[in-house]
């Protein structure tokens, strides 16, 4: 019904936003990493919707970029999982990280999100395996750049994955060798490289 909504941001509260288009201030539920890059009340913002129809209420989700509202809906598709499992995901890591733990069988980082059992995790591997690949996230990589700006672990990941892949290996084995190393804020591309390089002899 709404592809997106754009207007003034008019209110933000703990797990919703009021955003007011065409004299109406619609209240719409996002993540906590969509908090994280809104404007200030009074400015414009734009967030791309999903609507949520239940006998009971009519519900509307934001969203920054298409890229994050098409992972929420793939994430709904999940048994088990609705719009606030959904979300609950997408607070605790980016779209990225979360094709770089489904394509790496990392069901810890899923499981991490509220409400996410370890089960659900990995059904969610399991369903979105087929429906999430790395070449995506490098091809959305101007529409993440913000983000990768201001959380740099996601951008060195990225890099490190695809360096590691043109050096030849596998990308389910870049993503292997990086999951077990602790990303900081100020890493670099060639640290995280030779530490994931270390990582690979045990395979």
């Amino acid at each position: 019904m709404y592809a997106y909504i754009k207007g003034v941001l008019a209110d933000v509260e703990e797990e919703s936003v009021v955003v007011e288009a065409g004299g109406i201030g619609y209240r719409i539920y996002t993540t906590g990493q969509t908090f994280d890059y809104l404007p200030a009340v009074g400015e414009e913002v734009k967030l791309y919707t999903y609507l949520n129809v239940r006998e009971d209420a009519m519900i509307l989700y934001g969203f920054l970029t298409k890229d994050d509202l098409r992972v929420f809906k793939l994430l709904i598709g999940v048994n088990g999982i609705g719009p606030k499992g959904a979300l609950a995901v997408l607070s605790v890591m980016t779209t990225d990280d979360l094709r770089f733990a489904v394509l790496g069988d990392d069901a810890k980082a899923i499981a991490k999100a509220p409400g996410i059992g370890a089960k659900t995790a990995q059904r969610v591997i399991l369903e979105l395996k087929d429906k999430l690949s790395l070449e995506e996230a490098f091809e959305l990589k101007s529409e993440h750049v913000s983000r990768q700006n201001e959380n740099g672990s996601s951008g060195v990941k990225n890099e490190a994955v695809q360096a590691l892949v043109a050096l030849g290996y596998a990308s389910s084995e870049a993503l292997k060798a990086l999951n077990g190393i602790e990303i900081t804020d100020d890493m670099d591309v060639e640290t995280l490289l030779k530490a994931a390089l270390k990582n690979m002899a045990f395979l």
